[in-house]
């Protein structure tokens, strides 16, 4: 008992026994707050997700109707330049053609509008399916590391966009 290192041994224990409860409580509230706040990154993104779903479809609706319009106005078009055709071939023509653009615009619009919800809603179920993988296939280390790689990618992925 009168050996020193016994003592310093005994007073580790004793530290460890006391300080180490508290550094675990610490450290599973910690780790608890991060859990919840990943569950409600996760909520969020699914809300998120649900919703570029909900504006994809009303913008492949929008396309249809676009489309159908667009067939209508050719249908249109042509009708009023076969009557014109009788008093004024040329004219009539000029017309169709100047009709036919103005549709053929407004669908490349409505398509180039669907595409790109389309790419916002892949980029959106993209990020969710990878979430799902990253909590499926990731321990705390790797984790760590994905979130200093994308803090470090954000700047580059700001510009981008």
């Amino acid at each position: 008992m009168s050996d020193p290192k016994f003592w310093v041994a005994v007073s580790f224990v004793l530290f460890f026994a006391l300080l180490g409860k508290k550094l675990w409580a610490v450290a599973t509230s910690a780790l608890d707050a991060k859990a919840a706040g990943i569950r409600r990154q996760l909520d969020e993104a699914a809300e998120l997700r649900a919703q570029a779903e909900q504006m994809m479809q009303a913008a492949e609706a929008e396309r249809q109707a676009a489309a159908r319009e667009a067939e209508e106005l050719l249908a249109r078009a042509r009708a009023e330049a076969e009557r014109i055709a009788e008093a004024a071939a040329a004219e009539a023509e000029a017309a169709a053609k100047r009709r036919e653009r103005m549709a053929l615009d407004r669908i490349a619009a409505a398509e180039a509008s669907a595409v790109a919800d389309v790419r916002i809603a892949a980029a959106d179920i993209a990020a969710a399916a990878a979430r799902a993988v990253l909590r499926e296939g990731i321990d705390a280390a790797a984790d760590a590391a994905l979130v200093e790689q994308s803090l470090a990618e954000l700047p580059k992925a700001l510009r981008a966009a």
